[in-house]
């Protein structure tokens, strides 16, 4: 991905370091609640990420004529969901629906994945 913004000038956000820091410290602060809240972390986060790649996929499928690199650029963002819903699969596997409070914890989760991802879209 780092390539593609380089070879067609796209500027990432400005937020990129704010963004790991924040996922950093969400999951440690999720670890240190136990195995299955750091479970449902990672089943809210990527629930979230997601749906953001298929909110893109269905935005590229309209650009597809604009550019030739189009399809690469839906075939790698296919491939980064798909690994992405791997990792949601992987946290159910071990019981982040065990979690405390997992309704909550998954809600607050990933209400501040989709501020997140609004704010990195703006910045």
């Amino acid at each position: 991905m780092d390539k593609l913004q380089i070879q067609h000038d796209a500027r990432p956000t400005a937020l990129t370091e704010v963004a790991k820091i924040a996922g950093f410290g969400l999951g440690f602060a999720t670890a240190l609640m136990g195995k299955e809240a750091a479970m449902a972390c990672t089943e809210a986060v990527e629930t979230v990420i997601g749906e953001h790649y298929d909110d893109q996929l269905r935005d590229l499928e309209l650009m597809e004529p604009l550019h030739s690199s189009i399809p690469l650029l839906r075939d790698i963002i296919r491939e980064f969901r798909d690994d992405e819903l791997e990792h949601l699969n992987t946290a159910v596997y071990h019981h982040s629906q065990r979690a405390p409070h997992h309704a909550l914890l998954t809600t607050i989760v990933e209400g501040g994945c989709q501020i997140a991802i609004q704010l990195c879209k703006r910045f």
